[in-house]
């Protein structure tokens, strides 16, 4: 099935790419560019390989980004920003720095696991270092990462718990969040690079359980869902960063489109690519003329709002996958409002140009808390330059993985 689904996409990526490109005036090598020079800025500032940037406020006195250590979940977005760089400039300085900044994550695995971002830590910085070069030793250190986060798996819910500390902090049994699904792609990969099928079973049974238990009946998301580690049955819909347990967090909404598009590539199930596309529709419908969506879609306080540009990076990229898996129309259709989504993001209204070194202004990290909003943030800019890149294949007619 999987081959079938890369043949199909293949076929789909020769039919398409003429009319996408002859439909839209996108100059993709002109952002890709603006982005090759923010990096260069960010690179001459930056001191050491164990700071990563993460976050740079709107009134910040300086054009410099935040810089976290290796264990903040957002850490492997720096380094996946770098190897996109050189994958699409392949410079090697770009190259030396990419290896840098990914080696030094390894003290990552040294620690007990608490979290379930693993995979945006390691997968997206040494999971773009071992596809374009092959090195061996990220191999090693992917797989390491696969047996840590399958450490979190609970076999009677089938899903990994997200929060181990929310859990003991909130009395919950277990949980699970949907930024978890994007976690998944590093088991896939791991179950196909040595790791046996173990790490298959185990991200196929938390897709399941979350497609099940994270939809509501408009198939919109929730956040979190607690459940019960006895009877394996789900307690409750939560939210932990939207605006109430019964909205519509944008980012969050993202991460399903994104992650259960991924989960159709790796084991070519329909009612994976299903939820995907009924994600992607509540979504689409329901955004503001610019294509960047508020924080939170039921935000009473629209349109005064935040926007979440990392939001709209996310799902253009996931859309651009999308639409590799359907009918000629509807692909041309997730091209098509891609296309809208990255015109607009890289307007003058929400690149940071001059302001900052950073890709993107105007996303929102966690509103609740009151922290990262109205800001340019790390994993805007990965997703960003990741959804430049898949675009500039799509027109080329190349494959989106290679």
């Amino acid at each position: 099935m999987k081959t079938m689904n890369r043949i199909l996409s293949s076929i789909l990526i020769g039919t398409l790419c003429l009319s996408c490109t002859s439909s839209r005036n996108f100059k993709v090598d002109t952002a890709l560019s603006y982005c090759i020079n923010q990096v260069d800025s960010t690179l001459n500032v930056l001191e050491t390989y164990d700071a990563i940037p993460r976050n740079i406020s709107n009134d910040a006195p300086t054009k410099a980004w935040k810089c976290t250590s290796v264990h903040d979940w957002t850490s492997g977005f720096w380094p996946g920003i770098l190897w996109y760089a050189y994958e699409y400039t392949q410079d090697k300085r770009l190259l030396a720095e990419s290896e840098a900044f990914s080696t030094a994550l390894y003290p990552v695995l040294d620690r007990k696991v608490t979290h379930h971002d693993l995979g945006f830590m390691m997968y997206c910085s040494l999971g773009n270092g071992y596809r374009l070069t092959g090195n061996p030793e990220y191999k090693q250190m992917l797989l390491r990462t696969a047996d840590s986060l399958s450490v979190l798996y609970n076999p009677v819910v089938g899903t990994i718990n997200s929060w181990p500390n929310e859990c003991r902090k909130k009395g919950w049994p277990h949980n699970t969040i949907i930024d978890n699904m994007l976690n998944l792609e590093l088991l896939f990969w791991a179950s196909k690079n040595g790791g046996g099928q173990r790490f298959y079973d185990i991200a196929e049974s938390h897709a399941e359980v979350t497609m099940k238990n994270q939809f509501r009946e408009d198939y919109s998301t929730c956040h979190v869902v607690v459940y019960d580690t006895i009877s394996g049955e789900r307690i409750k819909q939560v939210t932990h960063q939207g605006y109430a347990d019964s909205s519509m967090w944008a980012r969050g909404q993202g991460w399903a489109i994104y992650g259960f598009t991924m989960c159709y590539r790796e084991t070519g199930r329909k009612d994976f690519l299903d939820i995907a596309r009924k994600a992607a529709e509540i979504y689409l419908k329901n955004l503001p003329e610019d294509k960047v969506p508020y924080w939170d879609f039921d935000d009473p306080a629209i349109p005064d709002a935040p926007r979440d540009a990392s939001a709209a990076a996310l799902v253009a990229s996931a859309l651009l996958e999308l639409s590799q898996y359907v009918d000629k129309s509807e692909s041309q259709y997730y091209i098509s409002e891609a296309t809208k989504m990255l015109e607009s993001l890289s307007s003058e209204q929400y690149q940071s140009r001059d302001k900052n070194y950073a890709f993107l202004l105007h996303s929102t990290g966690h509103k609740p808390h009151g922290y990262e909003i109205d800001a340019s943030i790390i994993y805007a800019d990965y997703y960003y330059i990741e959804a430049l890149l898949r675009w500039k294949k799509i027109n080329e007619g190349k494959d989106l993985f290679k």
